[in-house]
């Protein structure tokens, strides 16, 4: 039985988009740090990685989709840090980027990794962005370098 996966190499001449968060930046820059340094450490060259920054989490989905819309990335990682708080706001703002971006690589056929931390406590996010759990940045920054390969093979 056939066996496909896809390996941790851009395609040739391969575009992709950050998008990071504005909000809770100091968490947030960790992350872009750790999707830069993914993509640098495999193979994919600084000039064909284009940086979006946008508000806060809310507004990933729509400049995603745009993006997503031009043809021109192989793929796009999204970033930022929603800390819960005392109201309903962490559910509406975590699930609707959550659901947004997924939305986008359904619609684009396109892999869109949610590098977006929903966490309890600030601590939480550290420990997520570069911290005791790694960093989700780079491993966001990961998967689409991964999914582009796999998806071009289907090309």
């Amino acid at each position: 039985m056939p066996s496909f996966e896809g390996d941790l190499r851009a395609p040739e001449g391969a575009r992709f988009a950050i998008i990071a968060s504005r909000w809770n930046a100091r968490i947030t820059e960790t992350l872009l740090e750790g999707a830069r340094k993914a993509m640098a450490d495999h193979g994919v060259d600084e000039d064909a990685v284009d940086v979006f920054r946008v508000p806060g989490a809310w507004e990933l989905p729509v400049i995603a989709a745009r993006l997503a819309s031009t043809g021109g990335y192989a793929g796009i990682v999204a970033l930022g840090c929603v800390v819960r708080g005392d109201t309903r706001h962490f559910e509406h703002v975590a699930d609707g980027c959550s659901e947004g971006l997924m939305d986008v690589a359904m619609e684009f056929g396109l892999p869109v990794a949610n590098g977006v931390l929903a966490v309890e406590r600030v601590e939480d996010a550290e420990a997520r962005a570069g911290g005791s759990h790694g960093n989700k940045g780079e491993e966001a920054a990961m998967v689409v370098i991964e999914m582009s390969d796999l998806l071009a093979r289907f090309s």
